[in-house]
């Protein structure tokens, strides 16, 4: 009997398989995106993630548009729209682009603060 020196191996059965689990991710993978309005969220560190079903939107563009629940607003309206709702109960998650004034930013926390709401989350993006 003779023995066969082994001094090689043959990498086309990995690169089939390879190959088959790229195609089932690509067709797995969600490319949806993340929403409507385009804004560079601010970076941070680790924090928390915060529970994202029942919070009330507020989002800041670079231009300082206001957007409460996806419907673009001006602050007076904003403002409205933030008295409709329990500052005990509600949730309100604000989104502010890294490019758009802080001032902005600012008088929405200053009003929320002095009505009373305590729940409030802040999106950024994970450095």
């Amino acid at each position: 009997m003779k023995i066969k020196k082994f001094d090689q191996i043959n990498v086309l059965p990995f690169i089939d398989i390879m190959l088959v689990l790229l195609v089932i991710v690509l067709t797995s993978a969600s490319f949806v995106s993340k929403g409507t309005i385009p804004i560079d969220l601010p970076k941070a560190g680790e924090g928390k993630k915060a529970v994202t079903e029942k919070m009330k939107t507020i989002v800041i563009n670079k231009q300082g548009v206001f957007y409460f629940e996806s419907k673009k607003v001006n602050f007076e309206k904003l403002k409205q729209n933030i008295l409709n709702l329990d500052p005990k109960k509600d949730t309100i998650l604000i989104k502010s682009d890294a490019k758009s004034q802080f001032q902005n930013f600012v008088k929405v926390i200053d009003f929320l603060k002095t009505k009373g709401f305590e729940k409030i989350s802040i999106e950024t993006q994970k450095e």
